[in-house]
């Protein structure tokens, strides 16, 4: 555990602050007790014992931020996690997006690609992947490295396959993959049309107009400001009735922008923009 770790809230101002003037990344909105619980993980997965080691890793060494921003930004997830999402996707939402020619899909935080890949073999099966364009972003290089090699960990697939089934799938999971000695790698096929790149929710723009964006489970780790900063930004994104899904634990309640929005399934957070 991290307990033993003490920091204290100013020197947690003072870290936020040595990221943003010498890399450019901002952490200063998001939830002080999800950062400052990562940072403690950091300096447990590493050497570093004292926050002014800390500082003087950050300040000195890029190879070591490049580790700790990796580190310090790694989402857990999996693909088809929150069966009930999926399900909800197949039925709900994947009808309506077959009205369009072209779809366009934005994953933000997407992390290592497991969701990602969960959504194009969903547009398959539904004969949709062709015309669909996923844009896949994420703050941290190496997660995006890793999701476009589309690699993932053999022993994770019994999980997988048992979500996909309960998410709806009735084709043979072992399908979508190619098994190799401790990993699986995911059919290329499927990310034919997923471009990744590198995206920072903090201080980037709208950059196209979707019919679908999903963004689970990251806007638990952002404090309620830049929540509705991200929240506006999802907005000005989608399409006049297009559509926004969040985590399970994530909610428009009390957001700026819940007026602009209806709530289509609210037991998967799946939400509609209004015309």
């Amino acid at each position: 555990m991290n307990e033993w770790i003490d920091i204290l809230p100013e020197q947690i101002d003072d870290i936020i602050q040595i990221i943003r003037e010498q890399y450019g990344y901002d952490f200063g909105d998001y939830s002080r007790a999800s950062f400052t619980r990562r940072v403690k993980h950091c300096m447990q997965a590493s050497s570093v014992k004292t926050v002014s080691d800390l500082q003087h890793h950050l300040l000195n060494e890029p190879s070591f931020f490049n580790w700790f921003l990796q580190t310090l930004t790694v989402n857990v997830t999996e693909m088809f996690r929150d069966p009930i999402f999926y399900k909800a996707l197949r039925e709900t939402v994947i009808p309506r997006l077959a009205s369009y020619p072209i779809i366009k899909i934005w994953h933000a935080g997407c992390a290592t690609g497991e969701e990602v890949f969960s959504m194009a073999i969903l547009l398959k099966e539904a004969g949709l992947l062709d015309r669909t364009r996923i844009y896949a972003t994420d703050l941290n290089p190496a997660n995006l490295e890793k999701a476009r090699r589309g690699i993932m960990p053999l022993n994770a697939l019994k999980e997988y396959t048992a979500n996909y089934l309960r998410s709806g799938g009735t084709e043979d999971f072992s399908s979508y993959y190619e098994a190799k000695r401790d990993h699986v790698i995911l059919d290329s096929s499927l990310l034919k049309n997923v471009l990744f790149s590198q995206h920072n929710l903090v201080t980037d723009q709208v950059f196209n107009e979707f019919q679908l964006i999903c963004c689970r489970n990251v806007l638990i780790y952002f404090n309620k400001t830049l929540q509705n900063r991200v929240l506006h930004l999802f907005y000005d994104s989608l399409v006049p009735l297009g559509y926004m899904a969040l985590g399970m634990k994530e909610s428009l309640l009390f957001m700026d922008v819940r007026p602009k929005f209806d709530t289509i399934k609210d037991d998967a957070k799946i939400f509609r923009r209004k015309s």
